[in-house]
């Protein structure tokens, strides 16, 4: 198991661009718990996601790593199955973080996971600050295009 990073300063609640008053260091600190979770026994690189459900939960993720290193799983992974486990619903807000409890930005395949359990509205808290699923993944493919294409 990896430990935890040493306590991040309290910090104030950010609002976030739109509005909605996202308790973003909330967040952060429940990612930076599921990190302390993760397996990554070859990476060495521990990542934590948790994000905020239209209904009010929180729910999170850590990565789990595989000898096969396309099996691994990433932390957002985990948060999607997570949600749908505790009852499914559509993701507000997510943030995914590494060691030092700072955002990173998910991976290609996480963001279409993102896009499809809380699409072009769900906030991401990136290091370039908040953004919304539409600039984390313009242009993105989703349920419509199977069916306007398909």
């Amino acid at each position: 198991m990896t430990p935890v990073p040493d306590a991040i300063p309290d910090e104030e609640p950010d609002p976030a661009p739109d509005g909605r008053g996202i308790d973003w260091p909330a967040l952060r600190a429940v990612a930076r718990e599921a990190m302390a979770h993760a397996y990554a026994p070859y990476s060495r690189f521990p990542v934590g996601a948790a994000g905020l459900v239209d209904d009010g939960r929180v729910v999170s993720g850590c990565n789990v790593e595989n000898a096969a290193y396309g099996v691994g799983l990433c932390a957002e992974c985990g948060m999607v199955s997570e949600l749908h486990r505790t009852g499914g619903g559509r993701l507000v807000a997510v943030v995914c973080v590494g060691r030092d409890g700072t955002p990173l930005m998910p991976c290609g395949r996480c963001r279409q996971l993102l896009w499809e359990n809380g699409g072009p509205d769900c906030l991401v808290e990136t290091a370039r600050g908040v953004l919304p699923m539409t600039e984390v993944l313009p242009d993105a493919f989703d349920a419509a295009d199977l069916t306007e294409h398909g």
